[in-house]
């Protein structure tokens, strides 16, 4: 079972005897479920801009995956700071110094479409990165402790659902707004001056979006910050400058951390490739915007997943279940890169189905056993998210070389069979 760090009993909280501590706050869910779907839909909104980014700035694949690289990147750089900031201020005042980095990062969009230079996206997306990790410090140790030690798979996966939740709303809203812009011309049609106001009034869409996204962030900043002296009494295990990095040396916290690495670097090469494989003749053909809208679909499927695997985690080993998933993922992909027409692109896009209960399973299976440490381990398992830059980088660089998507996608497949053989390994509880 996954362990947060402890809370003392004070206000409003409520220590279980013999079984670890939790929090009697129900109140608090709501706000964790937020921050959950916030945090998810904008990570997923960077499968929209790609595509937009990669039109406009004339880029190769290698080029467009830059976008995840400098977004997960903060993973790898934020991640240890980001556990430390929140052991120092605690969870709820963590997860307003989160919403609020976020927020700055939005706002930093206004002069990267002012300048149109390609860098200044790239810098914006990793600031607003770097709020995403704070608050995903938080959240996940913090939903685990909401609740009985024993249920902390099955509460953690239901929270993951709120996560997709966002992931299928904000891809579907954002191609309206973003991809729906989209001129008849084309970037590569021009260029000098023309093609600098070209693209400072079609990546003014991406602004638009992104200003709405910074209000609303600073809404539940506000409303997070009336709840910050509501976890009396925290409790965190003082660490030094590299703390977490030791808890690697455990077998299974470690093979689940690089599992964490590999599903994070293969959902999101699938997601951010989907627009592009469902345009290609061979596969469906569709218009930028139709096949944007279709990313939902990927999304949604991870949040159907999980509602679902909320329930089957109380019936079957979160192991056994992980190496079905896994092996389900990896179906569905040969069945994609080897058909074509509707068959090909609902193949790729049902991985999201499978997708739905690796990382909440992951982690909380590699995270058993380490009590007030939790919050180290949270750290490291978001150092383990930069995945999200190495894996689809590398399946851009693949597609670049071979010239075929289909190619491409044998990467994410690869990682889901090392994600197999932790759930094998992983079936019996830690000991």
């Amino acid at each position: 079972m996954a362990l947060a760090p402890e809370i003392a009993s004070g206000s409003g909280s409520a220590v279980g005897e013999g079984r670890g501590a939790h929090v009697d706050a129900p109140e608090l869910r709501l706000f964790v479920m937020g921050l959950f779907c916030i945090f998810g839909g904008i990570t997923s909104l960077n499968d929209v801009i790609i595509p937009k980014l990669k039109e406009l700035f004339t880029l190769n694949y290698t080029q467009a995956m830059l976008v995840q690289f400098c977004f997960f990147t903060a993973y790898l750089v934020i991640g240890i700071p980001g556990a430390k900031l929140v052991k120092k201020i605690g969870y709820m005042r963590g997860a307003v110094a989160g919403l609020l980095t976020m927020m700055v990062g939005c706002l930093l969009f206004i002069p990267a479409s002012q300048n149109a230079v390609y860098g200044l996206f790239l810098f914006a997306l990793f600031v607003l990165a770097s709020g995403v990790v704070i608050v995903q410090v938080v959240a996940n140790p913090l939903i685990s402790m909401l609740g009985k030690p024993e249920t902390a798979h099955s509460r953690l996966t239901f929270a993951q659902a709120f996560n997709s939740l966002g992931t299928t709303i904000f891809p579907i809203v954002g191609s309206i707004l973003i991809l729906g812009s989209l001129a008849t011309m084309k970037a590569e049609d021009l260029s000098g001056a023309e093609l600098d106001a070209y693209r400072t009034a079609e990546s003014q869409a991406i602004v638009h979006g992104y200003l709405g996204i910074a209000v609303a962030l600073l809404v539940v900043a506000g409303a997070v910050w009336m709840f910050r002296n509501r976890l009396q009494g925290e409790k965190h295990e003082a660490s030094a400058g590299l703390a977490g990095f030791d808890l690697l040396k455990r077998p299974r916290f470690g093979f689940g951390a690089l599992c964490i690495f590999l599903y994070v670097g293969a959902e999101v090469s699938i997601g951010s490739l989907i627009v592009n494989y469902l345009m290609q003749p061979g596969v469906m053909g569709l218009a930028e915007q139709a096949a944007g809208k279709l990313i939902g679909l990927y999304w949604g499927g991870a949040m159907i997943g999980r509602f679902i695997g909320s329930g089957l985690m109380r019936v079957i080993s979160p192991g056994k279940l992980l190496g079905l998933v896994a092996v389900g993922a990896i179906t569905l992909i040969l069945i994609s890169i080897n058909t074509t027409g509707v068959v090909s692109g609902y193949s790729l896009l049902a991985i999201g189905l499978m997708n739905a209960i690796m990382f909440p399973t992951i982690f909380s299976l590699a995270s058993e056993k380490l009590g007030s440490r939790a919050a180290d381990g949270s750290g490291i398992i978001n150092v383990a998210i930069f995945g999200g830059a190495v894996v689809p980088l590398a399946t851009g660089a693949l597609a670049d070389l071979t010239g075929s998507l289909a190619t491409a996608l044998l990467l994410p497949a690869l990682c889901y069979a090392v994600i197999a053989a932790f759930g094998y390994y992983a079936r019996r509880p830690a000991v």
